[in-house]
């Protein structure tokens, strides 16, 4: 229950975060920008498996924070995009 309350809070910073840095307006409520940083961090945690070669390591870092605001701005640029 924890993880899921950890998870929705630290995705909502995330987001948020994301769509502060991101140029131009986002408009968009705060569920899905909780699902945004939910969705950046699953980005920026598979990206870092990949270019690790597979370790994944547990825990939070700034690397680990800053690499899943950046996740976050990728998710917003091809929505944008693609839409």
């Amino acid at each position: 229950m924890f993880n899921v309350i950890g998870a929705v809070f630290t995705g909502l910073i995330v987001g948020w975060l994301a769509r502060f840095f991101y140029p131009g307006a986002v408009p968009m409520g705060w569920i899905m920008t909780v699902l945004l940083g939910i969705g950046g961090s699953l980005l920026a945690s598979a990206v870092g498996v990949w270019a690790s070669g597979g370790a994944y390591r547990d825990g939070v870092n700034r690397a680990g924070c800053l690499a899943s605001v950046v996740g976050a701005m990728a998710l917003i640029f091809i929505g944008r995009t693609l839409l």
